[in-house]
């Protein structure tokens, strides 16, 4: 072998040993990512739809002047909490009271023309009897004892028309509410008659209703699913009321429905229902805008699971599941309607005995094993993941 052939095979075989130096050997196995899961166990769970609703006056009374004349004194406090029969307003009374003397005047005069007629009367009856006046004498004083007598009929009307108007110069609350402030003021001039006739209105507060709109979608829906046995809705649909305020606190009070229109509205598609509330405090005034909860239905055989444990994939809603050899499974599922405030229910995807991933997700690869820890450790593990790669980052 020459000398340049040697130098040719030496250079292959140090080739060769830096190609084995360089390659490198293979990568740890990743270890299987922690997970906390979730067993499901069917359950029964209420059902407790949310509507935006109003409060609405349960009897809200127009004060009206239902005689003409002078406004002699406001007698009540704007704003405030009045009485049943409570004075608010006051006429002046002295044109009604000389128009009622003037009726009693008259309504006597035609008591005293119905006494001589009836006097005149008993005497000719007896005469004519004897033939000693003529029949047209009797008729005659018949006549006039009838004629007195409606007389007397037509003045006692009049004295009760002066009476009532005389009453009405005084203006009192037809129902216990909060009055409003008075359109007139002290001295004004009211027409009975005029559109301006109104003087303020009064609303009654407790107890309070409180209206809110149900859309034709949600009737449907709530019809089909208790068809299908999938809800229980109360007999006779006695739902509980309860009330949420704008700034979240609960009204402590519940009430029930005691209407429902029967048709629904050509413009919105919904229909109104209406609940009855007590409102003994009166902190629910008319024209509040609430939130109203209604108890009662119920759905059985429930599955509920974290909100955080559903996934939106590119084909819909998603959630893994831990199957019996340790490795995770993609499972689609129908979502429905929330639950309470971190919760959700699985419509369609899941069964009982099913275990779903609800803490360390967004470590799971479908097809890979995974291990199964108390929740709330893999949330830590993760922050110790998390930990230690800054630490690392800091060196």
């Amino acid at each position: 072998m020459t000398r340049q052939a040697v130098m040719i095979v030496t250079s292959a075989a140090l080739a060769l040993g830096f190609v084995g130096c360089s390659k490198e050997a293979p990568p740890p196995q990743r270890p299987a990512p922690m997970v906390s899961v979730l067993e499901i166990k069917p359950q029964t769970i209420p059902i407790t739809p949310t509507f935006v609703a109003q409060t609405e006056s349960s009897q809200q009374v127009d004060i009206v002047a239902r005689v003409s004349g002078f406004l002699d004194k406001i007698a009540y406090q704007e704003g405030d909490l009045v009485k049943e029969g409570q004075i608010l307003f006051q006429l002046d009374p002295k044109p009604f009271e000389a128009q009622l003397d003037a009726a009693k005047g008259e309504l006597q005069a035609q008591q005293a023309r119905l006494f001589t007629a009836r006097a005149t009367l008993n005497r000719v009856k007896p005469l004519a009897a004897q033939n000693a006046l003529s029949q047209s004498d009797l008729d005659r004083a018949t006549g006039e004892f009838e004629a007195a007598t409606a007389a007397v009929y037509a003045a006692q009307a009049k004295v009760t028309e002066a009476e009532l108007n005389l009453s009405y110069t005084t203006i009192r609350s037809p129902v216990t509410g909060v009055a409003s402030r008075s359109i007139p003021r002290q001295g004004a001039y009211l027409n009975s008659i005029s559109p301006d006739a109104k003087l303020t209105y009064v609303a009654a507060l407790d107890p309070i209703w409180v209206n809110f709109s149900v859309s034709q979608n949600q009737v449907a829906k709530t019809r089909n699913e208790s068809a299908k046995g999938l809800i229980v809705i109360p007999k006779d649909q006695a739902y509980e009321v309860e009330l949420v305020l704008p700034d979240g606190t609960p009204y402590p009070e519940r009430g029930k429905i005691s209407f429902a229109d029967p048709s629904f509205s050509p413009d919105t598609g919904s229909f109104l229902v209406r609940a009855v509330l007590p409102n003994p405090k009166t902190q629910l005034r008319p024209g509040m805008f609430v939130t109203a909860l209604l108890h009662g239905a119920q759905r059985p055989n429930a599955i509920v699971v974290p909100q955080l444990a559903v996934q939106q994939g590119s084909n819909g809603h998603l959630v893994y599941v831990v199957k019996e050899d340790g490795t995770a499974e993609v499972r689609p599922v129908i979502v429905g309607d929330y639950y309470g405030d971190k919760d959700i229910v699985i419509v369609d995807g899941l069964h009982a005995g099913d275990r779903v991933v609800v803490d360390g997700v967004l470590k799971v690869v479908p097809g890979q094993p995974v291990k199964i820890v108390a929740p709330g450790e893999a949330g830590a593990a993760k922050a110790g993941d998390a930990a230690g790669k800054s630490g690392a980052a800091k060196k």
